[in-house]
C-alpha cells in the first residue's frame, strides 16, 4: 500500500542519507521523517513497519529498548521482486503478450535500458553460474549483523 511504500522510502532515505545500506531507523526516526508531509499517528508507524518485517521487507534488531529496522533489500531489487510477483499472481497464460503490452507505449530510453539489460543478462549466463546477487549479498550482511 501507500503507507507502507512511504515508510521503505524514509527508510532507503535514512540509509542514503547516511551513506550506507545499513543505517536503519527507529520508529520514531521514520515517524519524524513524516513530519510536514502527513499526519500520522506514531503507532500507526510502528504496524506498518511490524507488517513489513513480517512481510520479510524489511529487518530489525534491537537498539536499546527499541528496535531499529532495516530495508531487506534495495529499491530495484524489491521493485523485480514486485513485478515478477505480479506476473505469477496474476496466472497469466502468455508472458511474452503480457509483457509487450507492459512494454507498449515505452519510450525509447526505457527500451534501450531493457535492452542493455537484456545484453548483460546474456552475458552473465555465458559466463557460467552466475555468482550471488546483489540484493542476496545485501540480505546476508543484514543477517550477520
Amino acid at each position: 500500500g501507500d503507507l507502507e511504500r512511504a515508510v521503505m522510502e524514509h527508510l532507503w532515505e535514512a540509509a542514503e542519507t547516511a551513506g550506507t545500506d545499513f543505517a536503519g531507523a527507529t520508529v520514531r526516526e521514520v515517524h519524524d521523517r513524516f513530519e510536514g508531509e502527513r499526519e500520522i499517528a506514531y503507532t500507526t508507524v510502528m504496524t506498518v513497519l511490524d507488517r513489513l518485517a513480517k512481510k520479510d521487507l524489511v529487518t530489525r534488531e534491537r537498539d536499546g529498548r527499541a528496535w531499529r529496522y532495516f530495508p531487506a533489500d534495495t529499491r530495484e531489487a524489491l521493485t523485480a521482486q514486485t513485478m515478477r510477483r505480479t506476473l505469477v499472481d496474476m496466472e497469466v497464460t502468455d508472458r511474452r503478450t503480457a509483457l509487450l503490452h507492459f512494454l507498449d507505449g515505452a519510450p525509447t530510453d526505457e527500451i534501450e535500458d531493457l535492452k542493455a539489460a537484456l545484453a548483460e543478462v546474456e552475458a552473465r549466463a555465458a559466463e557460467g553460474p552466475a555468482p550471488a546477487s546483489a540484493s542476496a549479498a545485501l540480505r546476508d550482511r543484514l543477517r550477520r549483523r
